[in-house]
């Protein structure tokens, strides 16, 4: 798996906080934007992180490119609705160099289990194959390919949403190689934006865990607000 932030709006958290400040400012954002002390910025943030009032934070943007990762990722990913994506088509590719997969640790850790998942895998490629050179188009051939294909996706979520984002899947009950993701995700935005991503992640991070019967039973550590 590989993640890159890609682009994301510049000085994100100054943007926030001029869009917070212009609904009881007497001047204009692009002011604002200009000539907030640093110090007033960290008080708008502070103040729209404790208060909930998070519409401001969907003024700034980041923009994610993800390689690597597997269909059955992707099947998740795009349930986050406040979002774009552009994922790499298994309709307009033609896999006929070999197709990559992805292979979780518990399949690749057990021979036997290991042995009937690459078998599978290898079956299906073939079959696919074959529909290609007799010609079947490529659009109708995917139909075989496995939810362990390898993919590429393009990510854009507004900071409101990735922070919602964050909460759900960087959770331990999240499965694996969507939290993986997004832990990473996370860890390249954070140092972008410090204070807006402090306690973003899992919702133990913040407080008491809300899964009840289901919680894994193992917190992340608590983060406290400076």
């Amino acid at each position: 798996m590989h993640v890159e932030l890609l682009y994301h709006t510049p000085d994100p958290e100054r943007a926030i906080a001029t869009a917070a400040r212009l609904c009881y400012a007497p001047v204009g954002a692009a002011e604002l934007m200009e000539t907030m002390p640093e110090e007033r910025v960290r008080s708008v943030l502070s103040t729209i992180m404790a208060s909930g009032h998070f519409s401001t934070l969907e003024h700034a943007s980041y923009t994610f490119a993800v390689d690597g990762v597997s269909r059955a990722l992707t099947h998740q990913l795009v349930r986050h609705r406040i979002a774009s994506f552009n994922q790499q088509s298994q309709r307009y590719v033609k896999f006929t160099d070999g197709l990559a997969t992805v292979k979780p640790e518990s399949i690749a850790g057990d021979a036997q289990a290991e042995a009937v998942f690459d078998q599978a895998i290898e079956a299906a490629i073939e079959a696919y194959e074959k529909l290609l050179a007799a010609g079947i188009p490529a659009e109708d051939a995917r139909y075989l390919l496995p939810n362990a294909a390898e993919t590429k996706i393009v990510i854009t979520m507004n900071v409101r949403e990735l922070l919602h984002f964050f909460s759900l899947r960087c959770c331990n009950r999240a499965q694996w190689e969507i939290r993986d993701m997004a832990h990473r995700m996370l860890e390249l935005a954070r140092p972008t934006a410090p204070f807006v991503f402090m306690d973003a992640g899992a919702p133990c991070i913040r407080g008491n865990c809300p899964e009840g019967k289901m919680t894994c039973g193992n917190p992340y550590p608590r983060v406290k607000r400076g």
